[in-house]
């Protein structure tokens, strides 16, 4: 899927206030953190940013939603035969691989377990990201994002997802997050009617 001159670049503009205000919150902390900061950092003005995020806190969580996005178009992209499960899971690998990508998803996410104020804001683009992931796994899958398979499988991955992560934050050694990434995925995979 192509995309205008214009909305690459408001793309891009939204990334980037994103970008700079989750660097600026992990520097300083949220509460010293203000729209004139992040705005100037992301080299626009602050109505410009007020045209894409309601608040500083919505901009911290952005890169869940542009990772979402970021997760379908790859899943899109993926065999249409393989199945579900193990396309998310080539995909997952994946994203935990590019290092710029990681290490900004885990400066978040270690940002939103220090700053309670953020966990509105993350829940509300978990929402977002499950909504697209729904309507991706849909499509690879001939259903109707209003049947169960495609919205809960979703709503498992992302779960699976926010697991892994915070597991993987909360141990002391910090193994390989891909490794965790995988052991949630055979579970998903394998069913949860029985513990391992």
């Amino acid at each position: 899927m192509t995309t205008g001159l214009r909305e690459r670049k408001k793309l891009r503009t939204r990334r980037a206030l994103g970008a700079a205000a989750l660097e600026l919150a992990v520097a300083h902390g949220l509460a010293d953190v203000t729209v004139e900061q992040i705005a100037e950092a992301a080299d626009v003005s602050p109505r410009t940013f007020f045209n894409y995020f309601s608040s500083k806190e919505e901009a911290v969580v952005a890169a869940d939603v542009e990772r979402a996005r970021d997760m379908g178009e790859r899943l899109a992209e993926r065999p249409a035969g393989e199945p579900v499960l193990e396309s998310v899971r080539a995909v997952m690998r994946e994203m935990v691989g590019d290092a710029p990508r990681s290490r900004e998803w885990i400066a978040q996410a270690r940002l939103v377990r220090s700053e309670p104020t953020l966990v509105p804001q993350q829940l509300a683009a978990y929402v977002a990201a499950e909504a697209h992931l729904t309507a991706i796994i849909a499509e690879r899958t001939g259903r109707s994002p209003q049947d169960l398979y495609p919205a809960v499988t979703a709503a498992a991955v992302m779960a699976a997802m926010r697991v892994a992560t915070t597991r993987w934050l909360e141990s002391d050694e910090h193994g390989d997050l891909a490794a965790v990434v995988d052991q949630v995925i055979d579970l998903l995979a394998g069913g949860l009617s029985r513990a391992p």
